[in-house]
């Protein structure tokens, strides 16, 4: 049976410059992250169905992240439209052999308060096939 896992030694690892076989580096300071793989479906009910019958598509991939600002601005960098590598890895310390790796845009939205931290939250979709990768399962 699995055993249920930490999300506190996850980490999203990215492109950060876009160069030609340029290393994904750690984003600092994110706290959350989540991954969506969802599947097209489209409706084919026909006269006489006893329900609703769908085929499946497409698989998409895309996530979100969140936690607080880079002040090197790396974070930032991601965000000029180009797609970039990224890792998304469950437990990097503890089983850096699971993880999710693909290209994807990232957007990012800054928030700032007097009586707060400065945070930062963003998404990201795929630019190439999302693959996971279980070598340590």
């Amino acid at each position: 049976m699995a055993t249920p896992i930490t999300g506190r030694k996850g980490r999203l690892y990215a492109d950060t410059s876009v160069a030609a076989n340029a290393a994904a580096t750690p984003i600092a300071n994110l706290n959350s992250w989540s991954i969506n793989q969802t599947t097209d479906r489209t409706e084919v009910t026909a006269f006489g169905d006893t329900t609703k019958t769908y085929i499946a598509g497409l698989r998409d991939a895309s996530g979100d992240f969140g936690g607080f600002w880079d002040t090197d601005g790396v974070l930032y960098n991601t965000t000029d439209g180009n797609s970039r590598k990224f890792y998304l890895y469950e437990n990097n310390e503890n089983n850096a052999t699971n993880y999710w790796y693909g290209t994807a845009t990232f957007d990012i939205t800054t928030n700032g308060t007097v009586g707060g931290a400065v945070e930062v939250s963003g998404s990201w979709a795929a630019a190439t096939a999302v693959t996971r990768v279980t070598a340590g399962v």
